[in-house]
């Protein structure tokens, strides 16, 4: 079966892109000096950009990236991986004197996973490199990992995705935002007025908003001027709003290995859906299945679904999607 089935439109993916290194899950952390032996670990592309670009070209769209990588072993894997699953890395650009982000991803059964970061290459990533005249034919521009990069000034992040809309773009923000980081919606204000589908989760919503209820929280974002608003609760679900209506969908049971990448495979099945033109009960649905499939291996892309294989799990699985006023 191929990954990529059919062609869903071409989306530019900018942002965080990092070389992740998987231990598989541990009994428990080992004791200092001791020797604990696993099983393989993985080495995989990680980081917002290359994660929803990967979901993307598994179902079926085409796909560019935009992102700095460092100047050694891990950009030469981010690069060749990537494009050997379909992606253009020709606006992917290295940085001398700084080496390619890294994440070791640990995780101890029964526990939430343990991350050791380091920021490379990414931490120099200005709107500059989302070089929008080089954008054309292009019908999405999706961003992740804004609030994280230093270099995203809000102004210029605003400025490009207005470029983006101008050329007949749409476009589409996710965010990071470490606990503790003591970002506010400032950064967010000028931004917002210029994104079609705004995708945080649910801490990131509270973090930003200082509001608990998911509900309140979109209506918070959509007040600033974003087309929609979709927040993401884990095992609780999603809630979905726009133009004074919400949507609260489910979860799909699935066998769990792995969450990492989930929230980046949701963003790839919501975005697949947006350019399809369905309707957001539609897009809920197969989003929510595309999301649950990066749970059934380890490592962020590993068990994404094709585009053929979402069409069959959303066929012959059930999942609720209510509709109420916001």
């Amino acid at each position: 079966m191929s990954d990529t089935p059919r062609s869903s439109g071409k989306v530019i993916c900018a942002g965080i892109l990092v070389a992740d290194i998987f231990v598989p899950p541990l009994p428990e952390l080992p004791a200092a000096g001791a020797l604990l032996a696993t099983e393989d670990f993985v080495l995989e592309t990680g980081g917002c950009a290359a994660n929803v670009g990967v979901g993307l070209a598994k179902l079926g769209a085409s796909v560019s990236v935009c992102g700095l990588v460092g100047n050694d072993v891990f950009a030469d894997f981010l690069r060749n991986s990537l494009e050997a699953r379909g992606l253009d890395m020709a606006m992917v650009r290295r940085v001398g004197d700084l080496g390619t982000s890294k994440t070791v991803v640990l995780t101890v059964k029964g526990e939430d996973r343990r991350f050791l970061h380091t920021f490379g290459a990414n931490a120099s990533f200005a709107a500059s490199d989302m070089p929008v005249e080089r954008f054309e034919g292009a019908d999405l521009l999706y961003l992740g990992g804004y609030l994280v990069l230093p270099g995203l000034e809000p102004e210029a992040t605003a400025a490009a995705f207005a470029a983006a809309r101008s050329k007949g773009m749409r476009t589409v923000l996710d965010v990071v935002v470490p606990k503790g980081s003591g970002v506010s919606l400032d950064a967010l204000a000028p931004v917002l007025p210029h994104v079609d589908a705004f995708l945080p989760n649910d801490e990131e919503a509270e973090a930003l908003t200082g509001l608990r209820d998911p509900r309140a929280q979109a209506a918070r974002f959509l007040g600033m001027g974003c087309a929609s608003v979709v927040i993401t609760q884990g095992s609780r679900g999603t809630l979905m709003a726009e133009d004074g209506t919400a949507w609260e969908a489910g979860v799909y049971p699935i066998d769990f290995v792995d969450g990492s990448g989930s929230g980046d495979a949701f963003a790839a099945g919501y975005i697949l859906g947006m350019l399809s033109g369905w309707a957001p009960e539609a897009r809920l649905r197969f989003a929510s299945a595309v999301g649950a499939s990066a749970c059934t291996k380890l490592g962020c892309t590993t068990g994404v679904f094709t585009r053929e294989e979402a069409d069959r799990f959303v066929a012959s699985h059930t999942l609720d999607v209510r509709a109420s006023a916001l």
